[in-house]
């Protein structure tokens, strides 16, 4: 597995501990069984973003630190030029660049996320998570599916939604697609 998520797990961890929150009580918070919360902790399987970011706001720290190990520093503005967001590698259907990695106190999160080609027999991966998420889609199709819904988006389409339903995406076309999304709490 890889090393990153093995780090990202034991952040986790060390979290859990200094709450003083047992195993049990935040599987039941994250609505998941202790074995698959364990795997994640332990560092065995890729937690999903929602994951984190509900244990960034469980445990009041920044996303960034869950994922880097390091706060945030900068608290009037942060600057990435193009292609230097921090990527967050993870084994989901999606890669994300977290844009404001950075900068304290935030209340949104915005990722650059790419959307690997896909067949239209190959089924989108839900997740859902506390808060509002927009959507800008910046090149290629993407069908996203929100609550049952399902909404094609293309470039220069946007979309707000309350992320507390169930949602995913695929890329359309066999083509590789790119949107912006921010993420509140």
């Amino acid at each position: 597995m890889n090393n990153q998520i093995k780090l990202i797990g034991q952040r986790i961890q060390d979290l859990r501990e200094i709450a003083e929150i047992s195993v049990e009580e935040i599987s039941e918070y994250l609505n998941i069984s202790v074995e698959k919360y364990l795997a994640y902790e332990n560092g065995e399987k890729d937690m999903p973003i929602s994951i984190l970011y509900e244990l960034a706001n469980k445990f009041d720290v920044d996303f960034t630190a869950i994922l880097s190990g390091d706060a945030p520093k900068l608290n009037v503005y942060q600057y990435v030029k193009a292609g230097q967001g921090l990527s967050v590698e993870r084994k989901e259907a999606y890669k994300y660049d977290t844009l404001a990695f950075n900068f304290a106190n935030k209340r949104i999160e915005p990722f650059y996320v790419t959307v690997p080609p896909s067949s239209p027999d190959d089924p989108i991966q839900m997740t859902c998570h506390p808060g509002q998420e927009f959507n800008y889609c910046l090149d290629g199709r993407v069908c996203i599916i929100i609550n049952g819904k399902e909404i094609v988006m293309e470039k220069g389409d946007s979309l707000i939604f309350d992320s507390k339903y169930w949602h995913g995406m695929k890329a359309l076309d066999g083509k590789e697609a790119h949107f912006l999304a921010i993420v509140s709490d």
